[in-house]
């Protein structure tokens, strides 16, 4: 006998089918044991199948439940006042010398204790997982020496199960340079003090860096890359947002999960993400905030075959975002994705820049029964609606949440 059984449903799964990308079955039903999906498939299929619960969604729309594959979410204070600054007219890079930026939030997190960084990042997880989130990835970034940024994972690795949500904790290696630091003896402590700290306490699950004109070279990024691959960690990077550095080459090179950003991304780039099977990671409500006019190029991406996800990039200064529904609808408004590639970059291939398409991202069977349920006429109005709370229902390991 099953634990639950779903009903009278239309099922995104995300697995294609055919002419449909979405693998979408109509009148569907859903198995679930143990918090895992047994089956799935058309209403009649299942029909005369027992279960401890049946649960009739009114013709609702299920997908997978949403995840946020690129998140600043522990940090201290907030920088509502550069808020002001721009819209007074100052440049990112202006801000930041300044002494705002993220200099400010590494001054506010140094200063926080343990407990003040865990009370402030559940109220901002709650908020995710209200708009349908079951998993979110989080970064370290705002320590800059080792002791901070160990504390920030701590802080992700006590959010885990939060509010029905799954954490998944990256060391954010190289973010900005400390102030009144040599960058050689910055990029060798990260590479023989922080890293094997964060991989001894078994802290985080990938490493992730900054490559851009105002952050880290290429050649810093390799040799911070090179340290991770000791340690069996896999890569991340924030590549080409505000120039091109060749950071998705280079990401690519290295087999990373993501390439985050990408405004500036070009063709060969492109290529090599779509080759490596690199995801795109794009992060619209940052474009927004810094009114950016510098479009990722998604037609190339889509050309090269590169799988696109979608992100809040949540942190305090230039993506203060905590709604996954809302950055589909910018991804589509801003960016030109199809609604079938923003629920699709926020489901499997969010996933899969996680590295978690084995368990997740798709409706099927022996995958996580984490899911949303809503009470749309099509799977448009995911990107369609500005400002839409979040699910109906969200369903976590088989059970409402």
């Amino acid at each position: 006998m099953w634990d639950r059984l779903l009903t009278d449903c239309s099922v995104a799964t995300m697995v294609p089918s055919g002419d449909d990308p979405l693998g979408i079955i109509r009148n569907a039903a859903i198995g679930i044991v143990d918090g895992k999906i047994v089956r799935i498939g058309p209403r009649t299929e299942l029909a005369g199948m027992r279960a401890r619960q049946t649960t009739a969604l009114d013709g609702a729309l299920v997908t997978p439940a949403l995840i946020d594959c690129h998140t600043h979410l522990v940090f201290g204070g907030n920088r509502a006042d550069e808020h002001a600054m721009r819209r007074a007219g100052a440049t990112y890079q202006e801000i930041a010398e300044a002494g705002g930026g993220i200099l400010s939030s590494v001054k506010a997190t140094r200063a926080a204790s343990e407990a003040q960084l865990l009370a402030s990042a559940k109220r901002r997880l709650e908020a995710l997982a209200r708009s349908g989130a079951s998993v979110v990835e989080v970064k370290s970034g705002y320590g800059l020496d080792t002791e901070t940024e160990l504390k920030m994972l701590r802080v992700a690795k006590a959010l885990d199960g939060h509010a029905g949500v799954k954490i998944v904790p990256t060391l954010l290696a190289l973010h900005a340079m400390p102030p009144d630091q040599d960058r050689k003896h910055y990029v060798e402590m990260v590479m023989k003090q922080t890293i094997p700290a964060v991989a001894e306490e078994g802290l985080a699950t990938s490493v992730d860096a900054y490559c851009d004109d105002i952050a880290f070279t290429p050649a810093e990024v390799e040799a911070v890359f090179t340290a991770a691959a000791a340690h069996g960690l896999p890569v991340r990077l924030h590549a080409e947002q505000l120039s091109n550095q060749k950071g998705a080459a280079l990401a690519a090179r290295y087999k990373a999960l993501s390439a985050d950003h990408l405004e500036h991304l070009d063709a060969e780039g492109a290529r090599a993400m779509g080759k490596a099977g690199t995801i795109a990671v794009l992060l619209p409500a940052a474009f927004y905030c810094l009114r950016d006019e510098k479009v990722p190029p998604v037609d190339l991406m889509r050309k090269h075959g590169v799988a696109m996800a979608v992100a809040t990039d949540c942190n305090p200064g230039t993506s203060p975002t905590l709604s996954l529904p809302l950055v589909m609808n910018m991804a589509t408004t801003l960016f030109g994705l199809t609604p079938e590639e923003a629920i699709m970059g926020t489901t499997l291939h969010a996933a899969r820049a996680l590295g978690l398409a084995h368990e997740r991202g798709t409706v099927a069977a022996g995958k996580v029964a984490d899911l949303c349920v809503w009470q749309v006429e099509s799977i448009a109005e995911l990107g369609y609606w500005i400002g839409l709370p979040g699910p109906d229902r969200r369903i976590v390991a088989g059970e409402d949440r």
